[in-house]
C-alpha cells in the first residue's frame, strides 16, 4: 500500500484537490427539466459559483464564512427544501421584501412588474408533446429577463402576499406556468442555497438529436 501510495502520490494529490474544488469552490450542474426555459434549456450545463455566497463545509450545508449576498435576479442553485433535490431557479424576493402575483403579473414590494416584447413559441412538454408558449421581458426592480407562459396549462398563477422572514428566500422558474418553485416547494432557508450559475459551459439538444448546441457554449446567464 505504502509503495502505491508512493507511487501514485501525484494522482491522488489532484483528485483530492479536484474533489475538493467541486465541493466547495466551483461546480456544474446539468439541467434536466424546462422550468428555467427559455434562459436555460434541458441539456445545458451550467458552471456555479459555490463562493458566491457562503464557504461552506465540504458536504454540508454549514457556511464556515459568508462571502457574498444574494441578489434579486440572480440565477441560484440550491437543495429543495421538500426532498433535498438539487434545483436552479431564479431568485425574485430576498428577506424583507413582500412578494405576490396575481394572474402572472409579479409584484414585489407594491412594484407591479411590466412586461413588453412579447413573442410567440411552440414548446416542448414532457414526452413528445408540444405547446404554444408565449416569450415575454419581464422587467422589476431594475433588472429584466425573459420568463415564459404556458396558457394551455394549469399552474399557480396567484400567490401571496407573503412577508418574507429573515434568510428566507422566494424563487421563481422563468417558464412560470411549469416550474416547482417556492409557490409549491415554499420558501428556501439561505443555508440551502448552493451557489450562483453565470455561464453555460456546454449544451446538447436532449429532447430532440442529441447534437451539441455550439451557440450556447460559453454563453452568459442573464
Amino acid at each position: 500500500m505504502n509503495h502505491f501510495l508512493k507511487e501514485n502520490r501525484g494522482f491522488i494529490i489532484f483528485l483530492i484537490s479536484f474533489g475538493f474544488f467541486r465541493l466547495a469552490i466551483a461546480d456544474w450542474n446539468p439541467i434536466p427539466s424546462g422550468s428555467m426555459r427559455p434562459t436555460l434549456l434541458e441539456g445545458d450545463v451550467v458552471l456555479v459559483n459555490r463562493l458566491a455566497y457562503d464557504f461552506k463545509l465540504p458536504l454540508s450545508d454549514t457556511s464556515l464564512v459568508p462571502t457574498g449576498e444574494p441578489q434579486r435576479g440572480d440565477v441560484i442553485t440550491f437543495s429543495s427544501p421538500t426532498d433535498g433535490i438539487r434545483l436552479i431557479k431564479r431568485l425574485v424576493a430576498l428577506p424583507g421584501d413582500v412578494v405576490e402575483m396575481r394572474d402572472e403579473v409579479l409584484t414585489i414590494n407594491g412594484e407591479r412588474a411590466e412586461y413588453a416584447d412579447p413573442t410567440l413559441s411552440v414548446e416542448p412538454l414532457d414526452g413528445a408533446a408540444t405547446t404554444q408558449a408565449l416569450h415575454i421581458t419581464e422587467r422589476i426592480g431594475g433588472s429584466e429577463r425573459t420568463v415564459q407562459f404556458l396558457p394551455q396549462v394549469a399552474a399557480r398563477r396567484n400567490f401571496g402576499p407573503v412577508v418574507l422572514p429573515k434568510d428566507q428566500y422566494f424563487f421563481l422558474g422563468d417558464n412560470r406556468d411549469n416550474s416547482a418553485d417556492s409557490r409549491y416547494i415554499g420558501l428556501v432557508p439561505r443555508h440551502l442555497l448552493i451557489g450562483k450559475a453565470h455561464h453555460v459551459v456546454l449544451s446538447a439538444d436532449i429532447k430532440g438529436n442529441w447534437l451539441p448546441r455550439l451557440g450556447r457554449t460559453a454563453q452568459a446567464i442573464l
